[in-house]
């Protein structure tokens, strides 16, 4: 059975989740990015993609995803047909890595952004990035460029952040400073680590 010991990590758009990542890698757990294989899986679907969304989007075997994201953020109906088409193939490939790393019989991540939203992966145990919704907004609108309304769009996507701290195992406040970040995520390993034995 895959994910016996895998711990869903999560959080909202611009909660921090990629910085964390590298702090959790660099303190010993082993990382599956489901973003990573989204993307690659977008590519080798791209022939797919260009049918269903346009040929436009596709330039030398690779989807212009800012493009995509553009028509599926502003279209549930497209947004359901993407998913429709790339979530079983993702899924397959997440749980062929769980498998693996399940024999190894130690905790480890596996990156899931829409975890909460999905309800997709058995995965008892969760860890969430947390950061305010003002945090998100700012650190949207900087980082993208996005418009308050662009940033709010992609923010209101998606359960909020409030929620689903609620519903972890373990969280992660990112609403500080690199250096209180990387005590949070040390407090957390120590956690999962006792959890665990």
């Amino acid at each position: 059975m895959a994910f016996k010991y895998a711990i869903a990590l999560t959080g909202s758009i611009a909660t921090g989740k990629s910085s964390t990542v590298k702090l959790l890698e660099a303190s010993g757990f082993h990382i599956i990015d489901a973003d990573k294989i989204a993307h690659k899986i977008l590519d080798e679907q791209h022939e797919a993609i260009a049918e269903k969304f346009g040929e436009t989007l596709v330039h030398e075997g690779k989807v212009d995803r800012k493009a995509l994201g553009a028509i599926v953020f502003s279209d549930k109906e497209k947004r359901k047909a993407l998913e429709a088409l790339l979530h079983p193939l993702i899924y397959e490939e997440i749980e062929r890595l769980s498998l693996e790393q399940d024999r190894l019989r130690k905790p480890y991540f596996i990156d899931i952004p829409l975890f909460f939203e999905n309800e997709r992966y058995p995965i008892k145990k969760s860890l969430v990035v947390y950061t305010t919704e003002e945090k998100q907004l700012e650190r949207l609108m900087q980082r993208e460029g996005y418009t308050k309304e662009e940033a709010l769009n992609r923010i209101e996507a998606q359960i909020p952040v409030e929620e689903k701290r609620k519903r972890a195992t373990y969280v992660i406040d990112n609403s500080g400073t690199l250096t209180q970040l990387e005590k949070e995520c040390e407090r957390v390993k120590e956690e999962i680590l006792n959890d665990s034995n």
